[in-house]
């Protein structure tokens, strides 16, 4: 089955879609329906861009990316002070 990826834009559009089919006396999942995403995804999107404009959505992404990059430069460090300690001390 293929994947596809939506793009945040998409993702805060089809939020908003569904918010405005709810506000019309549609019930959740006949909006949701309506909209062609599974009831799962829907609420997943929700949980974790609710209430975000578009430009917003991508924060999150970044900020991971982000993370993962300060990771692995505290890793680094965190080696090389051993081998420093280890070099101080007279091992090797």
């Amino acid at each position: 089955m293929l994947r596809t990826r939506h793009q945040p834009k998409e993702i805060s559009a089809t939020l908003r879609q569904v918010d405005a089919l709810t506000s019309h006396g549609q019930s959740v999942a006949d909006a949701i329906r309506a909209v062609g995403v599974p009831e799962v995804t829907y609420y997943r999107w929700r949980r974790e861009f609710d209430g975000l404009q578009s430009d917003q959505v991508k924060r999150p992404g970044q900020l991971q990316a982000e993370n993962a990059r300060l990771r692995r430069i505290v890793s680094d460090l965190k080696l090389d002070k051993l081998i420093l300690a280890e070099v101080a001390q007279g091992i090797y």
